[in-house]
């Protein structure tokens, strides 16, 4: 396996083209990497299944947030069990509160973009 693979979750994945969650997972694919994608509406991207709830993953490098700070809380204890190396809070999903609690679990946050950092190899 390509050491350089990075499993990511995407949280706020959707169907839609042309929304910003959209586009990171194809171009997480493009790059090479696992996607996992939660969101709140079933469907799939590329046949990677769109799942709702707290989905069991295991061997997460990155959580990738598509969500808004007024929609994370009910997310905080879930994705701290994913035990990711980091968690990339992309423009508006911005949290200081959540950024607090993992940088307390020993979890690296990130403010940026999913895809500026892919198309300049920062990811």
């Amino acid at each position: 396996m390509n050491t350089n693979v990075k499993r990511t979750v995407i949280v706020g994945a959707t169907e839609k083209s042309g929304r910003y969650a959209n586009l990171a997972a194809y171009s997480l694919l493009r790059h090479g990497h696992d996607i996992e994608l939660i969101g709140l509406k079933e469907g799939q991207i590329e046949g990677h299944l769109i799942h709702t709830g707290h989905p069991a993953l295991a061997d997460i490098d990155t959580v990738t947030m598509y969500v808004g700070p007024q929609n994370q809380p009910p997310l905080y204890d879930y994705i701290k069990s994913l035990k990711p190396r980091r968690v990339i809070f992309n423009p508006g999903a911005e949290n200081p509160e959540f950024e607090r609690q993992l940088q307390a679990e020993g979890i690296e946050p990130i403010e940026g973009c999913t895809l500026v950092m892919l198309s300049v190899g920062t990811y």
